[in-house]
């Protein structure tokens, strides 16, 4: 009796499992079209390959598949996650290393689905679950841009995931819980400029992979939107795009907006860091109207919840700082950041940012400050900027405990009342 009970236990844990395996698999197919049997025909026209540069450039595709001084488009640079190392792919026309063989579907699959010309399932390091909004048009266009790029016999290296991240049934069971390949549509609502910034935004800007908050998993919370989001490994935070105190824009003129996205500086802020780099590959390049649609887009953000309703915020209690650490932050402030940001944090229009009263100085999160002190800080070089001013690094002068000291000071004076940042707050850097 007891090994027939034992018997139905397996038989029946089987049947869970087999159940549960036939989901993930149905759930990994879902809105995938059927390859066509025969390869289509393609024409790609000078018109279409020049919209497929452009849309390659909204989506700072060169960004990951270019190493440096590397062949354009041929894959191989590192992207460091919290599961391991992914590379990314050959996108260059070569047959043996490259998309050379693969058609228009394949490259729409890929884009849509997430899935590889051999039916391999996709790391979202290549961010298809944002990628899935793009219209097949476009992808198709984006294809005959990627066929007209010089071609580079590079073989595609294999990832240094740590298992069970490294195995096709765990990316298929992230992906059964995390992704649905779905396409843009447009809300009858808004307006054309409005809907047009939505789609970059979401899709081929996806800007929601850094600017979103992720799970224990590594998938993006989309139910959280653009609410700002740690950069794993790189530790920079994508602030709050929803948050008037953080990278909220809705009270900017659209204008300031453009400008930022197209010169990297603007009369209300500038970008340093990742998305330094995205401006000087990426929206630098776009369409003034592209980028006022994405300004009309980002400026009607809905608000956090905290800055709609701040009279419902529990009072805050007084801010303490120790009296030790604010003059050896005094004392470093003056001998190694007035000259360029003033005495009284006032800065210098044009080439260094105010301290006092700058809202990355005062966000709750000192992840950048603590980046750019010690690692420096480098406004992109665009058309509209093309002699930025940046800041040196100090890591190599400063130690934990000056840049804590530093930086409670700047945070703690000239009317800015941040909390403190701590040694353990600069460990993390």
């Amino acid at each position: 009796m007891k090994l027939r009970r034992v018997a139905w236990t397996l038989l029946g844990l089987f049947v869970l499992l087999a159940v549960a395996a036939g989901i993930v698999v149905a759930m990994n197919l879902r809105g995938e079209d059927p390859l066509p049997e025969k390869a289509e025909a393609f024409q790609a026209t000078p018109q279409l390959v020049e919209r497929g540069r452009y849309l390659a450039l909204a989506g700072n595709c060169a960004g990951c598949h270019t190493t440096r001084g590397g062949a354009p488009y041929a894959g191989g640079l590192p992207i460091d996650t919290p599961f391991g190392t992914v590379y990314s792919s050959n996108l260059t026309p070569d047959n043996g290393t490259g998309i050379g063989s693969w058609s228009s579907a394949h490259f729409w699959r890929a884009m849509h689905n997430g899935r590889s010309k051999d039916g391999r399932l996709l790391y979202p390091a290549f961010p298809y679950p944002n990628f899935t909004q793009v219209t097949r048009e476009d992808s198709d266009a984006i294809y005959a841009y990627l066929r007209s790029v010089p071609a580079a016999a590079q073989a595609n290296r294999v990832h240094r995931l740590r298992f069970p991240y490294d195995t096709q049934a765990a990316l298929a069971v992230w992906r059964a819980l995390s992704f649905s390949p779905e396409p843009f549509v447009a809300n009858a609502g808004k307006p054309a400029e409005w809907n047009r910034g939505a789609y970059l935004v979401n899709g081929l800007g996806h800007c929601i992979a850094c600017h979103g908050p992720r799970n224990s998993l590594g998938a993006t919370d989309t139910r959280l939107g653009l609410s700002g989001g740690l950069i794993a490994v790189e530790n920079w935070y994508a602030p709050s795009l929803t948050d008037p105190h953080e990278a909220g824009v809705a009270d900017w003129p659209a204008a300031d907006v453009v400008a930022l996205l197209k010169n990297g500086v603007s009369p209300r802020g500038s970008v340093m860091g990742p998305m330094a780099d995205v401006v000087f590959r990426s929206t630098q390049h776009l369409s003034d109207a592209d980028l006022g649609a994405m300004a009309s887009y980002l400026k009607d953000l809905p608000k956090a919840a905290a800055a709609e309703a701040p009279e419902a915020a529990p009072a805050k209690a007084p801010i303490r700082r120790d009296a030790g650490t604010m003059a050896r932050g005094a004392k470093i402030y003056d001998q190694r950041c007035a000259y360029c940001h003033g005495d009284q944090g006032q800065g210098a229009v044009g080439a260094y940012p105010p301290l006092a009263g700058n809202r990355a100085v005062n966000m709750a999160q000192p992840t950048n400050l603590i980046q750019v002190v010690s690692h420096g800080g480098f406004l992109p070089t665009t058309a509209g900027n093309p002699r930025p001013y940046g800041m040196p690094p100090f890591g190599q002068v400063l130690d934990a405990a000056d840049v804590a000291a530093v930086l409670t000071y700047v945070r703690g004076s000239w009317g800015n009342d941040s909390a403190p940042v701590t040694q353990l707050d600069t460990m993390r850097r």
